[in-house]
């Protein structure tokens, strides 16, 4: 249950951040984002599971509070009249449940990297250590930050593009087209601290949570063909999957971190009876709205046609580049905002939507169903 801290009811959320030390960098992404609107102060951490680096690393950042493991930090932090109100879960995956949990169960707010965990088992057990917590938990989906992103999704809920019929969505990238050896690569192609899924559960489960979070569908089932193209490497690095939703749509997801040529080319198009919708990460300030039969539309960020879910999330005017950090700093800017909201005992806006456990869990659900399919020949299976 949620402890009875003394908690401040104005000024900057007290945060703490478990891993992204020095050689992190994911970290530097977490920190930038949620200081970018004033509203987080980074005051503790336990930065590395290496003792001697995280002291490293809190004296490099000013920190005065820094321990030498997660659970140390919890337990001292809970208790102190100024400790921190929220966490910034940023490890490589198998260390979010064990962290997450210490926190939640000491009534501390947790912000959490994706995926939600490296394993289904402990997926589950992290909702029900977060529903039993009453603390909020915020998973770091930060494409869902996008203004146009946002923009699309409101599109479909408004029946702009109709029922749905069709669901592409892509992100490839060719950093692991070969054999790497650097932190960032090792860990991701390590089943024991990645999970089995490799490009499904780094940049997969990026474009799954991304098609379901614009179209509002559920998936039902789904058809995976995994390969691991690079010699000896024990998890997939490029995916196949086919998805089927309620209500009759269809879809289609690739992933791949062997493809030469891509960086990070998150894209997604939605068809529907009445038109269609396309949006790319790497341009991710235009979305083309194409209603059936005539001339395709351009929607620009802050622009002309921009409806009030993606104007709410801009930051500067149309034709300046906003994106990838601007993205992340959007979602910590809402668990900001609900979190604030928890202290008087109020319900966040409506419009506050970010990422949830049951969003994590989802996701690993749909990673550990693409592994079991692949491994019986691209079979379909059901998703709980």
């Amino acid at each position: 249950m949620v402890t009875g801290r003394s908690e401040e009811t104005s000024g900057r959320i007290r945060l703490g951040m478990v891993g992204g030390g020095n050689d992190a960098f994911i970290g530097g992404v977490h920190r930038i984002s949620a200081r970018l609107d004033d509203k987080f102060e980074l005051v503790a951490g336990a930065l590395s599971s290496t003792p001697e680096k995280s002291r490293e690393s809190g004296a490099v950042l000013g920190l005065d509070r820094v321990y030498d493991d997660f659970k140390q930090m919890a337990i001292r932090e809970a208790r102190l009249k100024s400790g921190i109100e929220a966490v910034s879960i940023v490890t490589p995956n198998h260390v979010h449940y064990a962290a997450a949990r210490e926190f939640l169960k000491r009534g501390i707010h947790v912000i959490c990297d994706k995926p939600l965990t490296s394993t289904l088992v402990d997926a589950k057990k992290l909702v029900k250590a977060a529903e039993s917590s009453g603390a909020l938990f915020i998973l770091t989906h930060n494409y869902t930050g996008y203004p146009m992103v946002r923009q699309a999704r409101e599109m479909v809920a408004n029946g702009e593009i109709g029922k749905i019929r069709v669901v592409q969505v892509e992100y490839p990238q060719d950093w692991l087209t070969e054999q790497q050896d650097f932190k960032q690569a090792e860990w991701r192609t390590d089943p024991e601290r990645s999970g089995t899924g490799g490009s499904t559960g780094d940049i997969g489960t990026h474009a799954y949570n991304i098609a379901c979070f614009v179209t509002g569908l559920k998936p039902e089932s789904l058809a995976a063909d995994l390969q691991a193209f690079v010699p000896g490497r024990k998890v997939d690095d490029n995916a196949h999957v086919l998805l089927r939703f309620e209500g009759g749509a269809r879809g289609m997801l690739w992933s791949s971190q062997v493809a030469p040529g891509n960086e990070n080319a998150l894209r997604l198009r939605v068809y529907g009876e009445k038109g269609g919708l396309e949006w790319a990460q790497e341009d991710p300030n235009y979305l083309w709205f194409t209603p059936y039969g005539e001339p395709k539309r351009l929607i620009t960020r802050n622009g002309a046609g921009a409806g009030d879910a993606a104007n709410r999330l801009s930051r500067v005017p149309p034709g300046h580049p906003e994106g990838y950090l601007e993205g992340f700093a959007n979602i910590y800017s809402e668990a900001a905002d609900a979190i604030i909201a928890f202290r008087s005992g109020n319900s966040p806006d409506p419009s506050v939507i970010y990422p949830t456990v049951q969003d994590g869990l989802n996701g690993v659900r749909f990673v550990a169903a693409c592994v079991q399919s692949s491994a019986r020949n691209a079979a379909w299976v059901k998703l709980e």
